[in-house]
């Protein structure tokens, strides 16, 4: 099975540089185990949205789509705790 597409919105592409090298990193790490499985366990789907999910990196969220006939992982944000979901 081949592994699924990791895109960024622009906006969630600048949220990650923003971030502090270290954070980054981590948050990285995890956005791209996405590629292996979409849904890991953790991950919750947000309830205001027909296909959007979250997984938390410490105090971070990344919110992303998933979709499984074009195998793609479209990450739309990536913001602290406390402004994630504004």
């Amino acid at each position: 099975m081949d592994d699924y597409q990791i895109v960024f919105a622009r906006s969630a592409a600048k949220e990650l540089e923003a971030l502090p090298k270290r954070i980054a990193a981590r948050v990285l790490g995890r956005i791209e185990s996405l590629a292996v499985e979409p849904r890991p366990t953790g991950c919750r789907k947000l309830a205001a949205s027909d296909n959007l999910w979250r997984i938390r990196v410490g105090e971070y969220r990344v919110i992303y789509g998933v979709d499984d006939a074009r195998r793609i992982v479209d990450i739309t944000a990536l913001r602290h705790r406390r402004d994630a979901y504004r």
